[in-house]
């Protein structure tokens, strides 16, 4: 079910969600800051009804409207296998997309509901979608702005403390961060560094590379598909220097032991579909805990069976910054 009115938007940012209400509105307090204000936000809820009167509490900047997408979480249940019941997070940006696109959208933003989006991020965006690096791009591409993970005290409750976020952490250090106003095109080491975290695709790229895989359910696996696609298809990935959002500050778990399951089978989709598996990183981790089996000779990871898991290492920073981790965190990590 979509609501909202019918028009055109030629730049929509897309927010999927599911909790995370303060999160939320910390990111709706930063897109209302926007020098350049997108025609339209859609947020596709993932079995989540609160969101509306969440999205009541905070007004949207002139000139954009909101568009509501609910995504059915029990839709992934018994014919879609092992991952009926959680997140459907691939299937809800493909929905959120889907919508923009309807409303006439001819650049996408997606932003994770984490991020606070800095002042420029759409305007950089925009900007970066129309420089002379990407126009002259032959295949479907993707731009990338910087990431900063904020450190708990440093919390977005109102316009007032968005002053506060330029210079409180610095940007994700496994990724690139360009001067700003700078399009950097990726090298070919750099592909499995995408996330879908804060990145923006024009209408018709996206369309081109397919949006993401729904054979992929809960965490892990689906943004390196994406890369994996695109990649496959000739396009290019690039660093916008300038497009900053703002990570808030929630615990994590490294390995994410609460996702092993999901990080297997979605490992295993992706190595049927592109022949080697990805977060291997972690893979090894759950290994070295007893939690999974690595057979060599079929090149298969497992469920190792029935074991008590380790207590969740809960850390108050970042994930780890090392490349098997910061190519296999999911959106709603």
């Amino acid at each position: 079910m979509t609501t909202g009115t019918t028009g055109t938007a030629r730049t929509a940012v897309q927010t999927i969600v599911a909790g995370r209400h303060d999160h939320l509105r910390g990111q709706l307090h930063g897109l209302a800051a926007q020098t350049s204000p997108p025609e339209l936000h859609v947020v596709a809820t993932m079995g989540d009804p609160v969101v509306r009167s969440v999205l009541d509490e905070v007004p949207a900047a002139a000139g954009t409207r909101r568009v509501v997408v609910d995504v059915d979480v029990d839709a992934d249940g018994p014919d879609r296998g092992e991952g009926a019941g959680e997140l459907p997070l691939a299937r809800a940006r493909n929905a959120a997309a889907a919508a923009a696109v309807a409303h006439g959208a001819e650049l996408l933003v997606l932003l994770d509901v984490d991020c606070v989006p800095s002042p420029e991020l759409v305007a950089t965006y925009q900007r970066a979608s129309a420089s002379r690096e990407v126009r002259a791009a032959a295949g479907p591409s993707l731009l990338c702005g910087p990431v900063a993970y904020l450190p708990p005290h440093v919390r977005v409750t109102g316009p007032a403390d968005l002053a506060a976020l330029p210079g409180a952490a610095a940007p994700h250090a496994a990724r690139p961060s360009p001067p700003d106003g700078q399009v950097l095109l990726a090298g070919e080491d750099q592909w499995w560094l995408f996330w879908s975290l804060s990145f923006a695709v024009t209408a018709r790229d996206w369309q081109r590379f397919g949006g993401f895989c729904e054979e992929y359910t809960g965490y892990g696996g689906e943004d390196t598909d994406v890369a994996a696609t695109v990649r496959d298809l000739g396009g290019s990935l690039f660093w916008v220097g300038g497009a900053h959002a703002h990570h808030q500050h929630h615990p994590v778990s490294s390995p994410p032991v609460q996702h092993l399951a999901a990080v297997v089978r979605n490992g295993a989709v992706f190595r049927r579909r592109w022949g080697w598996w990805p977060m291997t990183g972690w893979l090894e981790a759950f290994r070295a805990d007893g939690l999974v089996d690595y057979d060599a000779a079929t090149d298969t990871w497992s469920l190792a069976g029935p074991r008590p898991l380790p207590p969740d290492r809960v850390l108050d920073r970042a994930p780890d910054t090392g490349p098997d981790a910061a190519t296999s965190r999911s959106s709603c990590s």
